[in-house]
Formats: structure tokens, sequence, C-alpha cells
């Protein structure tokens, strides 16, 4: 596997439309960087004297931008996979580069990874409010790792294809992340969550289940050698973040129902 990353690591861009920051490593890179020594360094320390900002009317313009945004990303992708892009789900493959609708998979493969920008300014809102409590582990390497893998894919293997598809399955849940977001904001007074918060972790569980079974699936064509680089990553980050959100809901939602129970 090692040796297959380092061959892929040395090929030239495979598709030669270049989208904006995806002409090469360093503007994502830069972006990252930035993105972490803000929240991590300089961020906190701005607010260290401060008061936290009252950023609920931004946040909930936010929210609404997330849940159209995805929304009409959900659309459109599923429009292309069954339509246009017609997608053989045993071995999807990208489509070649003089295909009539080439244009659209570029567009919505770029629309993915700019929304995965985007969602870096969460975190920085978390920030700006004093909620460093909410900057996990999970949280900081999620948005990471994310918007780069997006960048490797599409860099190196091209727009559409077996990555779009993983894809989609993130835009559903952030569709559903997003709409629990914006519910919340409209009663702050309470501090009980909704009670189908937890329902967001299980459902990106679902999500790296499906994912992880069907790279397994992929790697299992022996005539579809074009996505072994893409379902392998993605089975592999899939059993990580399986890992990771499963000891986030274990003590989010499980542990302290049983230290209620034990309670006199």
């Amino acid at each position: 596997m090692f040796d297959d990353f380092i061959d892929f690591l040395k090929k030239s861009p495979s598709d030669p439309v270049r989208m904006p920051l995806l002409s090469s490593h360093g503007p994502i890179l830069m972006i990252l960087g930035s993105y972490l020594l803000f929240i991590k360094v300089v961020g906190p320390k701005i607010m260290e004297k401060r008061k936290a900002f009252d950023l609920r009317g931004l946040i909930k313009a936010y929210n609404i931008m997330q849940i159209l945004y995805n929304g009409v990303l959900f659309v459109f992708a599923i429009h292309f996979m069954l339509g246009p892009g017609a997608f053989n789900f045993k071995c999807i493959t990208n489509l070649p580069p003089n295909h009539e609708y080439k244009t659209w998979e570029r567009r919505l493969s770029y629309a993915y990874f700019f929304n995965k920008l985007l969602d870096l300014m969460e975190t920085v809102f978390f920030v700006l409010r004093k909620r460093d409590r909410q900057i996990s582990f999970l949280h900081v390497f999620h948005h990471m790792y994310v918007p780069y893998f997006s960048f490797i894919y599409f860099y190196y293997y091209g727009y559409g294809g077996h990555g779009f598809f993983m894809c989609f399955f993130n835009v559903v849940v952030h569709t559903m992340m997003y709409t629990y977001y914006y519910q919340s904001s409209l009663n702050r007074n309470s501090k009980k969550d909704l009670w189908w918060k937890k329902y967001i972790t299980i459902a990106q569980l679902v999500q790296f289940g499906i994912l992880l079974t069907h790279s397994i699936y992929s790697l299992r064509q022996p005539d579809c050698p074009s996505v072994r680089f893409s379902a392998t990553c993605t089975g592999f980050i899939s059993v990580v973040f399986i890992i990771l959100f499963s000891n986030f809901y274990y003590h989010a939602y499980i542990r302290p129902k049983k230290n209620d129970q034990k309670m006199p």
C-alpha cells in the first residue's frame, strides 16, 4: 500500500483543467496551516482577555447557507450520478476528458471541495465565542483531513468518479448537521439538546460503514483497478473515523446514562 501511495504522489495531474486552489499543494497547505495556527495559538491568545463575541446572527446565516449549499449539491449529485454520469456502482470511474458532461463532473467535485473550506469557519466561530471545549481532536482532525484528501484525490486522480461517490454521503450528513445547528440556535435559552442530536453521530457512523463496505466491495472487483487507490484510502480512513466517532458516541451518550443509573 505504501509503495502504491508513493507512486501515486509521483503522478502528474490527470486532468489538465485546474480549478482555483487546486493547481498545487501550496494553497491548500497554506489554508490548513493558517487554520491550525489560528485555532490553536493566535485565536486563543487574542481571546484570552476578551469577552466572547456574540455571533448569533452570523452563525444563523452561516447555518442557513450550509443547509442550502449541501441540499442543492445533494440534488445535483443524485441527478448526475443516476443521469448524465451514468455511474456503474460496481466500478465507478471518472468521465473521460472529452465527455459532454465532464464540465458538470468538474464543477460538482469542486463545489464539494470548496464547501470543505467553508466548513473551517465553524471552528473559527468556536474560538471567537470561547467554546474551546467543542474544539476536540476529532473535530480538528476531521476538518483538516477531508479538504486535504479531497485535494489529493482531485489533483492526482481527477474530478468525479469513485471519490465523488464517497463525497456524496458526507453531503447528506452535513445537511443534517447544519439543520440541527440552525434549529438549536433558535432556542438558545434551553439547556437541553434537541432529541435527535445523537442521530447525527449515528448517521456519521452509518456513512463510514457504507463507505467501508463499498470500498471493500470495489477492491474485490478484479476488473476495476482504477479505483484501487481511492477505495484503499477511503476504507482505511473509514475504520479510523468509525473508531473515533464510536468513542465520541460512547462518552457523549452511553457513559452518562450509566453514571446516572449508578447514582442513588
